[in-house]
This record gives structure tokens, sequence and C-alpha cells, in this order.
């Protein structure tokens, strides 16, 4: 892994930085739109107006405690659709060239730290990479809808005034917090996972000699072990810089939270892609399948539209856990000797 820059457009803001401004605009929590008030067992924030309004209805369809009716979704969808159009003339290109700036001298420790982790070695060592600063507003985004009960939390946590240790922390936890997860087998070849984090995930196969397993007692006498792995990802605030955008790759609830704190500029991993080829390697599946919308469209989805309520729904939705089943099969035949 590199620390450097491929396109350093210095920011004159500070590092860390947040406004009272930005405080006070962003205060008021947002409220489910023309539903009455009631405890949900989550609620979620869904981007309207870019997702097409069949994306919308079913999302709706599929989550909300108590579905609004189709013509008055239609309504709410059409009028987002309108701001998206003058937010198309209006801020055309906002989201080009975008301002990181390198981690200082006074990140050395922090850094030396962070880099020591084998995810950051294992995970983000396919094209060129480095930590640093990024201008939350200027951030195209992929991600459809928020937890807001997960942003909540994590608010609850930082505090009001959080330190800038707390943040480095938050955005890149190289100390590796996991989410509650409970996992069991239901069958003689397969094991069911569970987890209320959606970041629960297959995380592929890794063949193992015995010298790999310790304090376990082997069934016999071992050749080799076949580990099917499941897990969370590395969990770093990462984005994806590519065609002179910065795409948020990961860490959509932490950056959608502190930027409600008044948090305007956060540390993050940015990977620098130079090609279309290279974005397949390192890009979020969604980012891949629509390439141009993130990258070409004059005015993308951004990370500012999470916090602008002509742009969101707010509604109840049933609380979900994410669940991976594994399943294995095993075959022993005779076969011809040659």
């Amino acid at each position: 892994m590199e620390n450097m820059i491929a396109s350093p457009e210095m920011l004159e803001a500070g590092s860390i930085s947040k406004t009272t401004d930005d405080k006070r605009a962003l205060a008021a929590e947002p409220k489910p739109e023309g539903q009455p008030q009631q405890v949900a067992a989550a609620e979620n924030l869904y981007l309207i107006g870019r997702p097409t309004l069949k994306q919308f209805i079913r999302y709706v369809r599929g989550h909300a405690v108590d579905p609004p009716a189709e013509g008055a979704l239609t309504a709410e969808w059409q009028a987002a659709q309108s701001v998206v159009r003058t937010l198309e003339k209006e801020e055309a290109g906002l989201a080009d060239d975008p301002p990181i700036r390198s981690m200082g001298l006074e990140y050395e420790s922090f850094l030396t730290e962070f880099l020591k982790d084998p995810l950051v070695h294992h995970n983000f060592n396919t094209v060129p990479t480095e930590v640093a600063f990024v201008e939350l507003d200027r951030m195209v985004v992929y991600q459809k809808h928020i937890d807001l009960n997960f942003a909540r939390e994590l608010e609850g946590k930082l505090g009001p005034a959080p330190s800038e240790e707390q943040i480095l922390k938050t955005c890149l936890p190289y100390d590796h917090p996991q989410p509650p997860v409970k996992w069991s087998r239901v069958h003689q070849n397969k094991y069911v996972f569970m987890s209320p984090s959606n970041d629960l995930r297959f995380l592929g196969i890794m063949p193992m000699q015995s010298t790999h397993i310790k304090d376990y007692p082997p069934p016999g006498n071992l050749v080799g072990v076949v580990g099917i792995a499941v897990g969370f990802g590395s969990n770093f605030l990462n984005a994806v810089y590519a065609e002179k955008r910065l795409i948020l790759n990961n860490g959509s609830h932490r950056a959608y939270a502190l930027r409600r704190m008044g948090i305007t500029h956060v540390p993050c991993i940015v990977q620098h892609v130079s090609s279309r080829d290279e974005l397949d390697l390192v890009a979020a599946s969604e980012i891949r399948r629509d390439a141009d919308l993130y990258l070409k469209h004059p005015r993308p989805p951004m990370l500012r539209d999470y916090l602008n309520p002509k742009l969101h729904k707010v509604m109840p939705v049933h609380r979900r856990l994410e669940q991976v089943t594994v399943r294995f099969e095993v075959e022993e035949n005779y076969v011809p000797a040659l």
C-alpha cells in the first residue's frame, strides 16, 4: 500500500471540520411524511426521484410497516424527480474534481498503527491507494437507503462534540469492532449465520493445512482443510476515485451520521482507479452495473442528497436480520487407476 496522492487539489478547510451553521441546519431529525407518529421496529431513509418509480414503490411495499397508497407514493416520487431535474442544471459538474488532502505529519502515529492492520494490506493492494481527507458533500453515493436507527446509535456513541481521535477511529476502525452474530449447524451439511448487520457476507474459500489448525483435536490424519469463510468486511470508510469523481464505496451510514452532526471532512481510504477494468475489481456491484450514472452524469446522486428533505422519504420499516446459509457436499468415489 502506498501513501500517495494521485490528484491533489488541496483542501483549504480544516481536516476534520464542523460548523455551527451546519449543526443548526441539520439539527432537526427527519420525520416520516404523511404517516401517523408510531413506534416502529426500525426507520429507514430512502432516496427518491432518482431510482425509478417502480424501484421506489417496490421498496416501500416490501419494507414499510404501513405502506402508503400507490398514488401518494407516485406523487412523492414525481415531486422529487422535479427537484432532481433542477439540480441537474444548477449543480452540473458539482461532483467533478473533488478535493483530496493528504494526512499530515500530525497523523503519523495514527497511520503507523493503522497501516499495520492485515486487512488494510490484503484488501487495498490492487490499485494505488492512500489515506486522505475528503469532503463529504462532494462524494457520489450509490446506496439508496440509510438505517436511521443505526445512524442515531452512532451519533449517540460519539456525543455532541466528538474528538478528532473518535472521528478517526469511527472512519478507520483498525480495532475492528464486530456486530453481534449467531451461527449454528442446522443439518449435517448446512450452517446458518445471522446478524442485524447487513455487512455479514460470504468471504470466500480458504484452503488450509493441518498446521493452520490450533487447539482443535483433528478427526483423523489431516491432509487438507477447506474453510468456508463467513464474516464481515474490513469496515473502513472507503471511496473510489475514478474519472475525476469520488464515489463512496463503503461506510454510507457513518458518512451520513457524521455529516448530520456537522462534520464536513473525514479521513478515508481512497483507491485511485485509472480504467473501467480496474473499477470492476474494486468497486461495489451497484457501481459496476451502472458506472456511467456515477461517473458521467452531470449531477449524480451525492451524499448531500441524504440530507435534503425533498429528495428522501423516511418510513417505519420491519426490522430484518441478515442471514447467510452455507451448504456443502462431499462425494467419495472409486475411479480407474491410470
